[in-house]
């Protein structure tokens, strides 16, 4: 369950966009409100604590600051796309190497402790989802070719449970998967923070995004 949840996500996202292309943005972004708080919460209440529990606070926190810088600088190539800010209006004939290799890093690091907090798994899954649509739908318009598309997104689907894998095991990995879970953390505080204000416009708060906000939090507290 832990690898495949985040891979049909990924693919469900890709399959409901090419196959139904759904032209309302307001849907999209209440749905990315929501896997954002849900996110958070998660990283908060699960994998937190656990990284917290030997003491090493100071370690610990430089590790999860480091996660957050990292996640700025994979930001630099992507454009945004692991938080669904993608934009541009060129055509787009060729793989874009950029965008491709940070987002497969980043879904590759989340990939690290899910094995070990299974809960996680949703939520990267539910964070994926809306983001595979939202990247189908711009290469659609883009003009990216079929072929090249389901390449790019197969791509990025099994990086979640490639990183899992390597996690349970590369020896070296489970030596140091405190430092990575942090370092994890980091990233994820960063993406779902900033989904969480840049899911409407003008980063204002409404009743339904505040709503489904709230109905994360709680989801997550429930698992």
């Amino acid at each position: 369950m832990n690898y495949i949840l985040p891979l049909l996500s990924v693919l469900l996202g890709f399959g409901v966009a090419l196959w139904w292309q759904p032209q309302g943005k307001k849907n999209l972004k209440l749905l990315l409100a929501f896997s954002g708080s849900f996110l958070l919460s998660l990283t908060v209440i699960n994998l937190l604590p656990e990284v917290y529990a030997d003491g090493a606070q100071f370690h610990t926190g430089v590790f999860i600051m480091v996660g957050i810088v990292f996640q700025i600088i994979l930001e630099f190539f992507s454009k945004g796309a692991e938080h669904g800010h993608v934009h541009g209006h060129e055509k787009i004939q060729i793989m874009p190497w950029s965008l491709f290799i940070s987002l497969c890093l980043h879904a590759l690091l989340e990939g690290f402790p899910v094995g070990h907090h299974q809960h996680l798994a949703f939520g990267i899954a539910i964070h994926h989802f809306p983001i595979a649509m939202i990247l189908t739908l711009f290469f659609l318009k883009a003009g990216m070719s079929k072929k090249l598309l389901w390449v790019f997104m197969i791509g990025f689907a099994l990086m979640t449970p490639l990183g899992t894998v390597l996690a349970d095991s590369a020896p070296m990995l489970k030596t140091y998967y405190q430092e990575i879970t942090a370092v994890v953390i980091g990233i994820l505080f960063h993406i779902s923070s900033t989904i969480i204000f840049e899911s409407s416009e003008g980063h204002k708060f409404n009743v339904a995004k505040i709503t489904v906000i709230i109905f994360g939090v709680i989801m997550a507290s429930l698992l």
